[in-house]
């Protein structure tokens, strides 16, 4: 009887430590897209907006490119990218109609200390505004680059022109190319000497590139340098809703899935980057929830905190919509980028823990899976 007893228990070890052995990935992207609501991420496009002639122009075409009765239908419309092959290869967080929460832990809910959140895993206090100042806290892209089987393998492109500041590149000498910076060329190269034409010849220049330009110094550089941690930081989203153009600023989210959608195809025809790279993709803060208010986000404005997060690849089993209720932060990232590479971010300040990562743990009688959550600290 104890030597029954003993073997299931032993047996049972043996089953969690196998389930503790998460895949662990080569490579790291991660991608933003400012400001981007989960509202539209898990339910396509919001029927009081899409309709509403104060936000969007011709409400006929915008149905007609964005709008279905179903809401399955109309999010795959929206990202197809996201609901093609996220939702049957990766893990989506964040639609809080299951319970499924994602937030931002820091009080502002604007974009300098929701960067900061991800990249350094803490909230910092003293970042209240979207100032570019030099941001004091270490976070994960530098804390990367200095290990040995990282440096010099990191880059960071933004549409954002106060990047350079949130990643500290004074300090820490990462190369960002942020706003509308020209890439330095070697050998007369022809491409990004294009790109910097056409930046050049952009008549009215923001604080945000045009992300279109910031995707295609992205891609040429991933193709000519195969680098191991990529940042990848889209802006327009959070521009257009700023401006209130509810029809541009689906155009646009469509538009991102896009480009993630031809990342993802060059990552996995790639022999450096093929079944080695994990994709992981959020948003800075949410907005409004409210057809009056959902182009603002600030502490002041309910809905300003809601984030979501997809990820794909090793490491991420393919479950889906995450439909179980749980709570995650955007402070947990930058310590999840760390674990899935087999590393352990250690910072001068506080970082949050690692996202419990879930597995397939076994197929009850009816076929239903059921998960278990798997911590990936070591």
């Amino acid at each position: 009887m104890k030597s029954a007893f003993f073997s299931s228990v032993l047996s049972l070890i043996s089953l969690v430590a196998a389930a503790q052995q998460i895949p662990q990935t080569e490579n790291i992207f991660i991608i933003t897209t400012d400001g981007f609501r989960w509202q539209e991420v898990f339910n396509g496009a919001d029927s009081a907006l899409i309709n509403n002639t104060d936000f969007v122009e011709d409400t006929s075409i915008s149905k007609q490119l964005y709008w279905n009765e179903e809401t399955e239908a109309r999010r795959k419309m929206l990202m197809p990218f996201f609901w093609n092959v996220i939702a049957k290869k990766g893990q989506l967080y964040g639609n809080r109609l299951y319970g499924n929460r994602s937030n931002v832990a820091n009080f502002y809910k604007i974009s300098y200390p929701g960067y900061n959140e991800i990249f350094t895993g803490y909230t910092d206090p003293r970042i209240i505004i979207n100032y570019p100042k030099k941001n004091p806290n270490t976070n994960i892209l530098e804390y990367l680059n200095n290990q040995e089987a990282y440096h010099d393998k990191v880059v960071a492109f933004s549409s954002w022109y106060v990047f350079p500041f949130i990643l500290n590149k004074e300090r820490n000498g990462l190369p960002v190319n942020s706003g509308y910076e020209n890439m330095q060329t070697e050998n007369s190269d022809t491409t990004f000497q294009l790109i910097n034409k056409v930046q050049d010849n952009v008549v009215e220049k923001n604080h945000t590139r045009y992300d279109w330009l910031t995707f295609l110094n992205a891609k040429e550089y991933i193709e000519q340098h195969h680098p191991k941690i990529v940042f990848i930081g889209l802006g327009e989203t959070d521009e257009y809703a700023h401006e209130a153009h509810y029809d541009k600023y689906l155009q646009h989210a469509n538009a991102v899935d896009k480009m993630i959608s031809d990342l993802w195809y060059y990552v996995q025809t790639n022999s450096f980057y093929k079944n080695k790279t994990t994709f992981i993709i959020t948003t800075d803060h949410g907005r409004g929830k409210q057809t009056f208010n959902w182009s603002n986000h600030s502490l002041f404005t309910t809905g300003s905190g809601q984030t979501w997060l997809a990820m794909i690849g090793p490491g991420i089993e393919p479950l889906g919509e995450m439909k179980e209720e749980q709570q995650i932060y955007q402070k947990q990232i930058a310590s999840t980028i760390a674990n899935l590479l087999g590393q352990e971010f250690v910072s001068e300040h506080k970082v949050g823990k690692p996202i419990s990562l879930p597995t397939v743990s076994s197929t009850n009688s009816t076929g239903n899976n059921l998960l278990t959550k798997v911590s990936l600290e070591k």
